[in-house]
């Protein structure tokens, strides 16, 4: 299988735009991502939404990382040290070809021969499987969705579903093809054929490799979460059991596991819980039925350290690796997890591939997000991934690697936007110059090289009038300025646009002349926010609006609120408090 892995560490640079434009071609991968994203957020709202305390679980678990990055050396001594008094060896890899040559290593001096593997990132990380199939190993992967994948010869798409980006059929022509079973139309069928064939594989495995979720000091115990059994399997039955760890997997204490594992299942899949959560502590002992005979830790810098010396990017670490901010995602949703080049995908990957690889190599990727912050709404650890991907946005743009036309349209912004008189030539020549490539109120197609900005979407056209001369903008001009004649600085008047069947809705206010009845705007409000979306409640009283925040709140068993502090809110503010309510004050 080689992957994006492998082509991680070797291509001098990923190419984003040239990635991205070929996932936007790609009419079944659009379709798929367009079905599965959905899903992903809607399982995980509704997963959520019945955990109480849930944003003071991301609040525990980000305090909790943010400690242990502060002492990270002495959590992964402790680590070590509880391992091996369990029976287990640790090694230490500085970077990927380090890993690869312990792993190999070690495969040779124990004779093995055939090696099964369950889903890991940091192993895809490091190329792993093409190293070791390229050494004559022979290599199975136990995840569905990782065993499809290496069928087909491609990378994972997706941090947690692997095959997010192959549709049913597509997987069941590969398996006919390659396995030589019939062309089955139901998911079940085609599991059950990967079942029974890598049920063989788990019999005749020498080792068996899987990554780690979570790494306990305290207690030396591995912690790896699935949802079908194979880790487990992989773990057991071969005789020799590698785990492969990233440095940042390490939690201080056994308590701490709890709510990293409270948060990671619904983030991840929208499953209260995860099927399989497996705690290792070693080797098997005497008298035990099952478990290996070696258990091996490989625990992994990789340009982890530079991360953690770094004061801007050190939250990353934080990561729990539950993909939810790939899942909110828009730019994810439209191109999927190949487009990234590299292993991880996502707001998260564009924030860990630079910083792990360098912005020489990776420094498109920052530039691959709308900032829109969702991902660092629902992230369970509380990474605030918009900031970071300002932050290597400015690095790589310094460097020279990337941004060179970003900064040289926002120049051009502000040189245009400095003058009123240039924006309005600017928008004469706008006008002049889209005829003929506008269709309504959209333009599909531009001249080259512009033409890639409207290759998979249209974009609004230039109004034909500008706001600024329309009626409502010479209104709301006049009121800011404060004007009390009835003319507007142009000789114009707020009345020179309006319908005659529009006229009969104003009343005369002094000085401003018409405007339309209070009460009938708010009537309007009201129902345009209605048909958003927005629930509007009127109050007579603030102790009434008070009382209608709490019993929302309540609806909602919402019990913490964010607030902004004004004398006229404090008997709200002091009505929330009696309600038990605990309210966040801005800074």
């Amino acid at each position: 299988m080689g992957g994006a892995a492998d082509r991680g560490h070797t291509d001098p640079h990923i190419d984003m735009i040239g990635n991205t434009e070929r996932a936007l071609r790609d009419a079944t991968l659009t379709r798929t991502l367009g079905v599965a994203m959905p899903s992903f957020r809607q399982q995980r709202d509704a997963a959520v939404a019945e955990i109480p305390g849930w944003e003071a679980l991301r609040t525990a678990a980000a305090a909790v990382k943010d400690r242990t990055l502060e002492h990270l050396d002495d959590h992964l001594a402790q680590l070590e040290t509880q391992i091996t008094a369990g029976g287990g060896i640790v090694h230490w890899a500085r970077d990927a070809a380090d890993a690869r040559r312990i792993i190999a290593g070690l495969a040779r001096r124990r004779g093995v021969r055939r090696v099964v593997k369950s889903k890991s990132m940091v192993t895809e990380e490091i190329g792993l499987t093409p190293a070791l199939l390229a050494e004559g190993f022979g290599v199975v992967e136990t995840d569905l969705g990782e065993y499809i994948l290496q069928l087909a010869g491609e990378p994972p798409s997706h941090i947690v579903a692997p095959v997010v980006h192959k549709p049913l059929e597509a997987v069941a022509e590969l398996f006919a093809s390659r396995l030589g079973v019939p062309r089955y139309e139901r998911a079940e069928d085609l599991a059950r054929v990967a079942r029974e064939t890598l049920r063989a594989g788990f019999l005749g495995a020498d080792m068996g490799i899987s990554g780690v979720n979570f790494a306990v000091a305290e207690t030396g115990t591995l912690v790896i979460v699935e949802n079908e059994g194979n880790a487990r399997l992989t773990m057991i039955v071969p005789r020799i059991h590698v785990a492969v760890m990233g440095i940042e997997k390490v939690v201080p204490r056994l308590a701490d596991l709890g709510v990293f594992l409270r948060l990671l299942a619904p983030s991840a899949t929208g499953q209260r819980a995860s099927v399989y959560v497996s705690l290792v502590t070693g080797p098997r002992r005497p008298g035990e039925a099952d478990g290996p005979e070696e258990l091996h830790l490989v625990i992994l810098d990789g340009g982890r350290r530079r991360i953690l010396a770094d004061p801007d990017l050190r939250e990353s670490l934080r990561c729990i690796r539950c993909a939810a901010c790939a899942n909110v995602c828009p730019v994810y949703e439209r191109v999927g997890g190949h487009a990234y080049g590299w292993v991880y995908g996502g707001p998260i990957g564009t924030v860990i591939t630079p910083a792990l690889l360098g912005t020489a190599r990776a420094g498109q990727l920052p530039f691959a997000s709308t900032l829109c912050g969702a991902c660092a709404e629902v992230c369970p650890v509380k990474i605030d991934l918009p900031r970071l991907l300002l932050v290597l946005r400015d690095r790589a743009t310094r460097a020279g690697h990337a941004g060179r036309l970003d900064r040289a349209f926002a120049r051009a912004w502000t040189f245009l936007m400095a003058s009123p008189r240039r924006l309005a030539v600017l928008g004469a020549l706008g006008r002049l110059l889209q005829r003929p490539l506008r269709r309504g109120a959209w333009i599909d197609r531009l001249p080259a090289p512009l033409g890639r900005l409207v290759a998979h979407r249209a974009v609004p056209a230039l109004a034909e009038r500008p706001f600024r001369t329309s009626p409502t903008a010479r209104r709301i001009g006049l009121r800011l300025k404060g004007h009390t004649g009835t003319q507007y600085p142009d000789g114009g008047h707020p009345q020179d646009d309006l319908t005659d069947d529009q006229r009969p809705e104003m009343e005369t206010a002094p000085g401003l002349g018409p405007r339309p009845d209070p009460q009938e705007t708010l009537r309007r409000f009201v129902a345009r926010a209605a048909q958003v979306g927005v629930r509007v409640a009127s109050a007579a009283t603030l102790g009434n609006a008070a009382d209608q925040i709490a019993a929302l709140l309540a609806e909602r068993r919402a019990r913490t609120v964010a607030v902004w502090t004004t004398p006229e809110l404090a008997p709200v503010l002091d009505r929330l408090r009696t309600a038990g309510v605990d309210l966040v004050l801005p800074g």
